[in-house]
């Protein structure tokens, strides 16, 4: 699938209650969970402890933080869209967000995107999307959501 061109409210707006596509995969290295433990200070074993979580985690693995695979969010929407003529674009919400399925070290994850609503807010659009991301070979999403961007179009 190629990589939609947005330039306008209008052109986002033919959208509006459609799938717009899907990221490429992402692989989640070991590297990539300690970085993101040493910039949130979250250093909880069970996703640096590579030893420990063979024998003690029910996932036998190390696994990411869920928080991680939401701040992949903007990185894998930009794959699938490419919103142009912009002032700015603000990350205005997350209405939901359920975790459904542990994300082990090494798997590959993908974004997958439906626009659910558009409001023109005086001049702003005002996106709601609905999130889910997918891991290669499981059935169970990682996560599925629905987030708010707002972006300010220079006409």
């Amino acid at each position: 699938m190629s990589k939609l061109t947005i330039k306008s409210f209008e052109e986002l707006a033919q959208y509006e209650g459609a799938e717009m596509g899907f990221s490429e995969y992402h692989t989640i290295t070991q590297d990539q969970i300690n970085q993101f433990a040493d910039a949130t200070l979250d250093h909880q074993w069970i996703h640096l402890d590579t030893e420990r979580a063979k024998t003690e985690s029910p996932f036998k693995s190390t696994i990411a933080h869920g928080y991680l695979t939401v701040s992949l969010l903007p990185y894998l929407w930009g794959q699938i869209v490419s919103i142009e003529n912009l002032k700015m674009q603000v990350n205005y919400e997350i209405e939901s967000l359920r975790f459904n399925q542990a994300v082990t070290v090494d798997s590959q994850v993908r974004l997958r995107v439906k626009l659910l609503s558009l409001k023109d807010l005086r001049g702003i659009a005002k996106a709601q999307l609905e999130v889910t991301m997918e891991i290669k070979d499981n059935k169970k999403p990682a996560f599925t959501g629905v987030i708010t961007f707002l972006y300010h179009f220079n006409s």
